[in-house]
C-alpha cells in the first residue's frame, strides 16, 4: 500500500497561522520519509484570499532538506505562470538538493486573475505549456540552444537522467488531446480523461504510456482520532470550507462563456454530507485499518493533514495515532 501526504497550505479567516502550518508541514514531512511514506504533493495557485500555496518549490526545497526517501510531486504546477528559462534552472537545483527526488505535473492553470496578475494572455497558456516542455528538454541537456532568438545555456544540470519526468495535467478533454503530443505521461484530475488520451496517442502514431501504477484511491482525507463525533466538530470546517472552496474555483473553467472540465472535490452542504461521503473519513484507528482492507494492498492513501487550515497540533493527534495503531497493523496484513 502506497502513502502520501498532500499540502496546500491553504488557510481561511478560521484556520491556523501562515506562520504555523509552513514548519509544520515540513516536519511534517520528516515523519512521513522516517515511517516510509513515498511521496509528498505540493499544489500552487497565486494570489487566493486563503493563501494558497504560492511557493511550491520553495517548500519543496525544504522538506528535500529534512528527509532522505520521500519523493517530492508538484501537483500541479502552474508551468504558464513561469519563465522557461527560470523554470529550468529552480528545477534543476531543486533535483539537486533532493538528490533526484522530483516530478512534476504541469498544467496550465485556469484562474482568470493569475494570468492578469502575471501578465499571460490566457488565449496562449496552450502554447506556452508546450514550448515550456520544449525548454525543460533542452535546457536539462546541459548544452546551448537557442531560446527567442538568443543562444542560451542552462547549469547545473538535474540529478535524474535524461532529465525529471515531466507529467502534464489538466481537467478537460482538450488537455488529454494536448498531453498526448508532449510530455511523459497525462495525470488526469478526473479517470475517464485517460482513455481520450490514449486514444489520441495512438491516432498520432506514438508510443501509448503506462498507465501511472496509483491503484485505488482512498478518501480525499483522512484523520485518525479515539473519538471521531466529537473530533468531526473540530475537523469538519476545515474539510468542508476546502472541498467547497475547490468546487467554487472549478467554475472559474470557462471557455467561451461554458464552464469547462470538473473537479473531484463536491459541494458539500454540512458536516453531516461531509459524513455521509466516502470522500472523507473521520474514524478510529480500527475504522481505519477496515478502510486500508477495503481499498486492498495495491491502493494509495494519501493524507492531507492540514487541509482547510487545520491547526497542526490536530493534524499531529492523527499523525500520531496512525504512526501508533494504523501502520502497525497495515504492516502486520502484509500492506507495507
Amino acid at each position: 500500500m502506497k502513502l502520501g501526504v498532500r499540502y496546500d497550505l491553504r488557510s481561511p479567516s478560521f484556520g491556523a497561522a501562515f506562520a504555523d502550518l509552513y514548519p509544520a508541514a515540513i516536519e511534517q514531512c520528516a515523519w512521513a520519509d522516517r515511517l516510509g511514506f513515498e511521496t509528498v504533493s505540493l499544489a500552487e495557485h497565486h494570489g487566493a484570499d486563503d493563501g494558497y500555496c504560492a511557493s511550491p518549490m520553495v517548500v519543496a526545497s525544504g522538506i528535500a532538506a529534512r528527509t532522505t526517501r520521500l519523493r517530492i510531486n508538484l501537483s500541479a504546477l502552474v508551468g504558464v505562470l513561469h519563465h522557461p528559462l527560470r523554470l529550468a534552472e529552480d528545477l534543476a537545483t531543486l533535483d539537486l538538493i533532493s538528490e533526484g527526488r522530483i516530478a512534476m505535473t504541469l498544467g496550465m492553470g485556469y484562474r482568470p486573475h493569475e494570468y492578469e496578475m502575471f501578465g499571460i494572455e490566457k488565449s496562449r497558456r496552450g502554447p506556452l505549456l508546450e514550448e515550456i516542455v520544449s525548454v525543460l528538454d533542452q535546457a536539462w541537456t546541459g548544452e546551448p540552444f537557442e531560446f527567442h532568438g538568443t543562444t542560451v545555456m542552462v547549469r547545473p544540470t538535474p540529478v535524474q537522467k535524461p532529465r525529471p519526468p515531466i507529467y502534464i495535467g489538466g481537467s478537460t478533454e482538450a488537455s488529454a488531446i494536448r498531453a498526448a503530443r508532449f510530455g511523459d505521461n497525462y495525470f488526469p484530475a478526473l479517470p475517464h480523461l485517460t482513455e481520450i488520451y490514449e486514444a489520441e496517442r495512438q491516432r498520432l502514431g506514438l508510443e501509448v504510456p503506462p498507465r501511472p501504477d496509483r491503484g485505488p484511491a482512498g478518501p480525499f482525507f483522512i484523520y485518525v482520532t479515539e473519538d471521531p463525533e466529537r473530533d468531526w466538530e473540530l475537523v469538519g470546517p476545515h474539510v468542508l470550507y476546502a472541498t467547497n472552496m475547490t468546487a467554487e474555483w472549478a467554475k472559474e473553467r470557462v471557455v467561451n462563456g461554458q464552464i469547462v472540465g470538473a473537479t473531484p472535490y463536491p459541494e458539500m452542504q454540512d458536516i453531516d454530507a461531509l459524513k455521509a461521503s466516502e470522500r472523507f473519513f473521520v474514524g478510529t484507528p480500527e475504522d481505519c485499518v477496515r478502510l486500508a482492507r477495503s481499498l486492498g494492498q495495491n491502493a494509495t492513501l494519501n493524507l492531507h493533514p492540514l487541509m482547510g487550515g487545520l491547526h497542526p497540533d490536530i493534524a499531529w493527534h492523527s499523525l500520531e495515532l496512525f504512526e501508533g495503531k494504523v501502520l502497525p497493523a497495515l504492516v502486520e496484513l502484509g500492506y507495507r
